[in-house]
């Protein structure tokens, strides 16, 4: 079933499709876009081309019950998710404070949704229709679905299937486990007895008919017990894996969580057409007078080419999310996408990006892990690229020519990240090539994240060195080019196992290379990541290691200061630093130091020796090391 509509929002528009009944209605805290980077928009999509009716209930007033009547009762039940991001993340910083957009409301407008929102929708859905199934997912789901720490009522709370009072939680991208459910419930089975299918979460009494199954420590154990949190994440983090996992249980109060094993990767064919269904690419016309949705302009021109990463950074959740099997789309699926996208009224000839979470994955990282999955106890890409990994680059760079080979498209940009290692894997140079001279929009954004080996190792991310040596091959292939080109690197601070020291070795990096951040990310503590874990127990949950955990507000602010130490504003943090560390042979006038002594102690004249000493260097080191 295919039709060129948005689904219907209001009972107004059932009766103009001739609905008297929906069989789902789909509530998220984000408003309406019906576009494939919107798991909304998918998860309506599968389920209309699987022959049912949705309805969407996009960013309901929770605190009366009148927006979730507007649709009426459904067939079959609500489907609820929190949104594209997480509703505590998208509304308060690292710093706990309240943030000033929010780029999935209308006109950035915050306060249209409510903190922790899945549970507070489901929650008034109960109280509205009682006994109705109710199915939970999305990313707020997908990485509170067992007893988690959450940052900002610094407690551990217990899984949000039991908060939310829902049925079922789908955890990952879900399109196949949401038709299968739809079936079941279509079939007249009560969602209770729904808990076979792969990639959900269910509640049970006791467990005299789970099967083959691994019980981690309870939620009582990991929320007074913090080595006992560290055990049961690890054993999270370990049977992700749709081929090789095992059934997970974690007795709550009065009931038992049960997470059967992962979903198995889409095939390419599933995927193509989870990305061809008739999407309408935009917001819903209802927001065109309050502003518009900002969200919608960083996607319209980007294409979505892959899925899940075997990158492993210990700060992301995508590896809780989508997993480490890479799964894309075909060569004819992204063309035809793109082709589409040229006849776009506003199209300017400029495609933003061709990517996914690693833009340079497009196959699972060797043919084993579609076979016997991931490795439970290695990594892809840390300590050292795997000996088995399959580096190659030919298919993307296919489809990277072909795209820009287009009638209309003047350029092909490539903004997700990549991963540099990856491509000093690779013995042939051509993408690294063709993406400097075709793909690069005069500055390329890659996360190296931090330079120190000690933080790296708790990062999952490759020696500061190999970074070192990526740039210095970037700036080569500009050079013979001739491009004038830059890279922006992501870095982090405060991440667990940072110290003082280690932020300053980063500051003495960026002063040799001459380069100065704008921003930098403060390690923020979300659900369902190896760092989080880490944050909170100050174990390291693979080995049971202590972690150096810089927690205090003071540090912290320390740390993002030193990879900042020419802005004025940060002197006082940078000198309260480097006296603690007792570093101060980088308070002075040399070349070497970050800033200068306090007050004006030196005369003009050496002030102006040491600006003249400092030109000097500097051009000199630039020769060997330009950045910016």
């Amino acid at each position: 079933m295919k039709n060129n509509k948005f689904f219907p929002i209001t009972r107004e528009d059932m009766v103009e499709r001739g609905w008297k009944q929906v069989d789902f209605v789909l509530v998220t805290g984000d408003a309406y876009i019906d576009h494939h980077s919107f798991g909304t928009a998918i998860i309506s999509r599968v389920l209309e081309n699987a022959g049912y009716k949705v309805g969407i209930i996009a960013q309901p007033n929770w605190r009366s019950n009148d927006d979730f009547k507007r649709l009426g009762r459904p067939r079959l039940g609500f489907l609820v998710n929190a949104g594209n991001m997480d509703s505590m993340v998208n509304h308060y910083t690292v710093s706990k404070n309240l943030r000033k957009k929010d780029l999935y409301s209308p006109g950035g407008r915050m306060g249209l949704r409510p903190d922790r929102a899945t549970i507070v929708y489901c929650n008034k859905i109960r109280e509205v229709y009682k006994d109705i199934p109710i199915v939970i997912g999305g990313i707020e789901a997908s990485l509170r679905r067992f007893a988690h720490y959450d940052y900002w009522s610094d407690q551990v709370r217990r899984s949000i299937l039991i908060d939310s009072s829902a049925d079922l939680l789908l955890y990952g991208m879900s399109e196949k486990q949401i038709v299968e459910v739809a079936n079941y419930l279509n079939d007249g089975l009560n969602i209770q007895y729904i808990r076979h299918i792969p990639g959900t979460c269910y509640k049970i009494g006791d467990l005299e008919n789970v099967l083959d199954y691994i019980e981690i420590p309870s939620y009582k154990e990991v929320s007074t017990d913090k080595k006992k949190y560290a055990e049961a994440f690890k054993i999270q983090y370990q049977e992700q894996d749709p081929i090789r996992g095992k059934t997970i249980v974690q007795k709550h109060p009065n009931t038992y969580l049960v997470q059967n094993k992962p979903e198995k990767p889409l095939t390419r064919e599933e995927l193509d057409l989870v990305y061809t269904l008739p999407y309408q690419k935009t917001y819903h016309p209802i927001y065109e007078t309050m502003g518009g949705i900002p969200a919608i302009e960083e996607v319209k021109f980007s294409i979505a080419s892959s899925r899940g990463c075997y990158g492993n950074c210990s700060f992301c959740a995508i590896t809780f999310h989508q997993g480490r099997i890479v799964q894309s789309r075909s060569e004819e699926s992204i063309l035809q996408e793109a082709k589409e996208m040229t006849e776009f009224e506003d199209f300017k000839g400029y495609i933003h990006d061709i990517g996914g979470p690693t833009a340079n994955f497009r196959k699972p990282a060797c043919a084993k892990q579609l076979k016997i999955g991931t490795c439970k106890h290695k990594q892809c890409l840390y300590p050292k690229v795997c000996k088995n990994i399959d580096v190659d680059h030919m298919e993307y760079l296919q489809v990277l020519r072909k795209v820009r080979k287009l009638p209309k498209v003047k350029k092909v940009f490539i903004r997700s990240g990549i991963r540099y290692d990856y491509v000093m894997a690779d013995k042939n140079d051509t993408f690294l090539n063709e993406l400097i001279e075709h793909h690069v929009s005069g500055q390329l954004k890659v996360a190296p994240e931090h330079i120190s080996d000690n933080v790296l190792k708790y990062m999952g991310k490759p020696a500061g060195r190999l970074y070192e040596q990526f740039r210095e091959k970037f700036f080569r292939i500009n050079k013979r080019l001739k491009k004038e080109q830059y890279i922006i690197p992501y870095l982090m601070s405060s991440h667990p196992g940072s110290t003082l020291e280690s932020a300053i070795e980063l500051a003495e990096y960026l002063r040799d290379i001459n380069y100065q951040p704008e921003q930098v990310q403060d390690f923020y503590p979300t659900p369902g990541t190896l760092s989080t874990t880490m944050f909170y127990t100050g174990l390291d949950p693979l080995t049971m290691n202590e972690v150096y955990i810089p927690k205090s507000k003071k540090e912290k602010a320390m740390q993002r200061a030193l990879l900042q130490f020419r802005n004025p504003k940060h002197y006082s943090l940078v000198y309260e630093a480097l006296i603690q560390a007792g570093r101060e042979d980088l308070i002075g006038f040399e070349y070497k130091c970050l800033i200068r002594p306090k007050g004006n102690q030196k005369n003009n004249r050496i002030q102006r020796n040491f600006k003249a000493q400092n030109r000097l260097q500097g051009k000199n080191k630039n020769k060997k090391k330009k950045y910016s």
